[in-house]
């Protein structure tokens, strides 16, 4: 074994690699959605509505302006991957809601993602165990950011 495996990274080490994946992967994800003629935002957009989402939610996810949303959920709902729907609580709030074909949409880009599923494949059953739990870890704290 050398030394390398037996060291302790530096956390400097380890936001370098999570750059790393993280700058191939989103690379990947937009070159998919590229390919069912959609921005990476757009796709970005599609993959957080698992349920209904308020607009202005959705600019804090996208760390932008209401404003820009409107323009992106219009193009797509344009091309009927997702709907505009009062909230049952508010009805001066707009959700956005992923249509199924949206959902599908999102489903064959994430499919299409080859690197990642063959990065992901090395991996043996205990290994994707022990990635996934540390991520889970690191999620929460990183999504208050």
């Amino acid at each position: 074994m050398s030394d390398t495996a037996t060291q302790t990274p530096t956390k400097l080490q380890l936001l370098e690699l999570l750059a790393a994946i993280g700058t191939a992967q989103w690379r990947e994800f937009a070159a998919a959605a590229a390919q069912h003629g959609l921005t990476s935002t757009q796709a970005r957009v599609l993959a957080q509505l698992d349920g209904p989402v308020p607009m202005r939610g959705l600019a804090t996810l996208l760390v932008c302006d209401a404003s820009n949303v409107t323009g992106i959920v219009d193009r797509l709902e344009a091309r009927e991957l997702v709907r505009r729907e009062p909230d049952r609580a508010d009805r001066r709030v707009k959700n956005v809601v992923a249509t199924d074909a949206g959902r599908e949409v999102i489903r064959r880009v994430r499919e299409e993602m080859q690197a990642m599923h063959g990065a992901l494949d090395t991996l043996d059953e205990t290994e994707s165990a022990t990635l996934y739990a540390l991520l889970g870890r690191l999620r929460p704290s990183m999504e208050k950011a």
